[in-house]
């Protein structure tokens, strides 16, 4: 082992397929991208993938490519069907066989999660999740589908592909067959577990037979379905068995369908969480197995694999996040490693939004082509006031540029509402997104000045050439009588460490009224990083008795410290704008705590009595011992107008103040770094 290795030996430990190697085990797991449907998106995509091949990845495994038309995610979605998508996926395996790293295509064909009139399904019964009702299939039809798989993974071969992943989980088109809950069939596809897992078999038998030996099959299987009838262990270990014996050269750990009501990769779920499944399944399997789910720091991946959970480790968003994840570890500098939080806001969210992928912490992710870091034709000096989000991105790239940095904070830490954030339960990984921007200032030598308190006086000698305002907001006063009582905090009071009582009322169901809630339901206590308290609260069983782990389980959260209201004006439901992947998500976590969520609130006055309110034109009033605002924020430019330098920068919440939104705040520091 070399030297290099010592601090990772199992993560860089190659891994032996008997007909080719991979150098180490770390993959970088399937992600729609959005670029496959965009003009020119094969180029994009070829770039996307080439620097995290270059990055040091074992091997890449593409985001979804349908075998069809019916199997495709939307109209108009990526499928491999003819020579000319032949000819836009050399693109990419050309670009990543440069690198010492292989590539499997995945074939992805969505059943009734296809929001497309076409969509089809082993029955005609429509996914909670979408609107469009299946057609089931003919005998005749499932067989013509198993040979577009069939046709897709020779033609991902004659692309340069080194293998495919054939997605058999999260409840796509496979899974749907596999189990009862979406299977009601009575042919030889439905009915009896063999049956139902017939169409798994059979692809992957002629898959292998169509394309020979030496090509890798990653087989996608769904160890833990998360939703009542799903498979349960015994019949996943069968399945494992015999996808094993038709020729499956990896089986990676599936977790959860789409339409579970689980979370299973956003922030509040523990690092590492669903390892011990594949643990549990690779003392039955014999083929090299992959876990995945929330491993984002090689620290993790190391643990999962020296613990002997699994063969090899998928990360899908924390190469988003940063593309040299692997080449940082193997240089021993994970201090410098830009961390996936789990957010999920600039990925998953914008693929249901119809959006392309990126990444709240990396701006560049998806954007290869179009965001390039160039030195500058000449060095400036640039001020930034406010060490936020915005103002630290800021900082990073001008820096980077080449342009002398100074940054001002009055506070005495860098991070802005971030360390806010931080302190939420659930949301501890920010702490690493102001890791890797500390060490970044150092890197860099940025001229940090913390407790600095700057004014028009510090710009009069004119020794700067740009003067980025990254001030922040100034949180919003609603217009309530008796909004100065003393039973009036502010959540930036609350975080800063103010008494707050045992009933309480949160005016303002936005991002940050759902958070303060989360922090004063636990005390400001969490366990979200303790995998059997995590699995307790959902209802998911550990020891794999209950079929599909879940049925016949009872979610058992502790009751909130307090008694919370969380009140909003709008009379739409409660949590609606938050995250479309993750809101949902933080709402039943709070409402099994025991959180009072109104809608169509009128704030009528706060006395010694409490909060008087309206609700839906009823009369209420709530004898709470504290009120907490949280409604929205005032951009804060009184330092921009002061100083009015000639050339003076609005970014992050000092230009929008629209509810904390860090992607844009990153994304617009960035961007303007850029172009300085």
């Amino acid at each position: 082992m070399s030297q290099a290795h010592s601090k990772y030996p199992h993560l860089f430990e190659p891994l032996d397929l008997g007909f080719t190697q991979l150098k180490n085990r770390a993959m970088m797991g399937s992600m729609h991208l959005g670029l496959e449907e965009v003009p020119n998106g094969f180029a994009r995509i070829a770039e996307f993938y080439r620097q995290r091949a270059e990055g040091g990845v074992g091997l890449i495994v593409t985001g979804g490519i349908s075998p069809n038309e019916e199997g495709a995610g939307f109209v108009g979605a990526a499928c491999m069907q003819t020579t000319k998508d032949v000819e836009n996926h050399r693109l990419i395996t050309d670009a990543v066989h440069q690198y010492d790293c292989k590539i499997c295509m995945q074939i992805l064909h969505t059943g009734r999660y296809a929001y497309n009139p076409k969509a089809v399904a082993p029955s005609a019964i429509q996914a909670p999740i979408n609107q469009i009702k299946p057609k089931a299939l003919s005998e005749e039809e499932i067989n013509q589908q198993i040979n577009d798989f069939v046709h897709s993974a020779s033609l991902a071969k004659e692309a340069g592909y080194d293998g495919v992943e054939i997605m058999g989980s999260e409840g796509y088109f496979i899974n749907q067959f596999i189990a009862k809950r979406t299977n009601h069939r009575d042919d030889g596809w439905g009915g009896e577990y063999e049956n139902r897992t017939r169409l798994a078999v059979e692809i992957v038998n002629q898959v292998r037979e169509a394309v020979g030996e030496h090509f890798i099959i990653i087989f996608r299987l769904s160890m833990l379905d998360l939703v009542e009838q799903g498979s349960s262990y015994e019949e996943v270990v069968s399945l494992g068995t015999a996808i094993e014996k038709a020729g499956a050269t990896i089986i990676n750990t599936g977790i959860g369908w789409h339409e579970a009501r689980i979370p299973t990769i956003i922030t509040k779920v523990p690092r590492a969480a669903f390892t011990w499944v594949t643990a549990k399944m690779r003392e039955a399997l014999t083929v090299p197995l992959v876990t995945s789910n929330r491993i984002n720091m090689p620290e993790v991946a190391e643990e999962v694999l020296a613990r002997g959970d699994a063969d090899m480790i998928s990360m899908a968003r924390p190469f988003l996040a940063d593309p040299h994840l692997v080449n940082k570890a193997l240089a021993e500098k994970s201090d410098e490693i830009n961390t996936c939080i789990g957010c999920n806001q600039a990925c998953l969210d914008h693929v249901f939004e119809g959006k392309l992928t990126s990444c709240l912490v990396n701006p560049y992710a998806c954007h290869e082509t179009e965001l390039t870091l160039t030195q500058a034709s000449h060095s400036k000096r640039v001020a930034i006031i406010g060490a936020g989000p915005a103002g630290l991105a800021s900082a990073v790239t001008a820096a980077q540029r080449g342009h002398s940095v100074t940054l001002f904070d009055s506070a005495s830490e860098i991070g802005g509402q971030f360390n806010i954030a931080k302190r939420i339960p659930g949301k501890e990984e920010f702490y690493e997104t102001l890791r890797y921007f500390a060490r970044q200032l150092e890197i860099h030598n940025i001229d940090v000045k913390l407790n600095t308190t700057v004014n028009a006086d510090t710009f009069k000698d004119n020794e700067f050439d740009e003067v980025i305002y990254a001030t922040g907001i100034t949180p919003r006063t609603p217009e309530i009588e008796g909004v100065n009582h003393e039973k009036v905090l502010s959540y930036i009071d609350v975080m800063n460490g103010a008494t707050v009582g045992k009933k309480v009322a949160v005016i303002g169901a936005g991002g940050i009224g759902f958070d303060i809630c989360e922090y004063l339901a636990h005390e400001g206590q969490s366990a979200s990083q303790h995998i059997p308290t995590f699995m307790n609260e959902w209802g998911i069983d550990m020891t794999m008795q209950a079929r599909g782990g879940v049925e016949g389980m009872k979610p058992t959260f502790s009751r909130s410290a307090r008694q919370l209201y969380l009140l909003q004006r709008k009379t739409t439901k409660v949590g609606a704008n938050l995250g479309k992947t993750s809101g949902w998500a933080h709402k039943a976590g709070l409402l099994k705590r025991g959180v009072q969520m109104l809608a169509g609130c009128e704030y009528l006055k706060i006395d010694d009595a409490g909060l008087h309110v309206n609700v839906n034109g009823e009369y209420q009033l709530l004898d709470v011992d504290n009120v907490i605002i949280c409604a929205g924020q005032e951009p804060n430019r009184t330092l921009a107008e002061q100083i009015n330098h000639p050339s003076g920068h609005l970014i992050g919440g000092a230009d929008v103040a629209s509810e904390l939104d860090a992607k844009r705040a990153i994304k617009q520091g960035t961007e303007l770094a850029l172009a300085l």
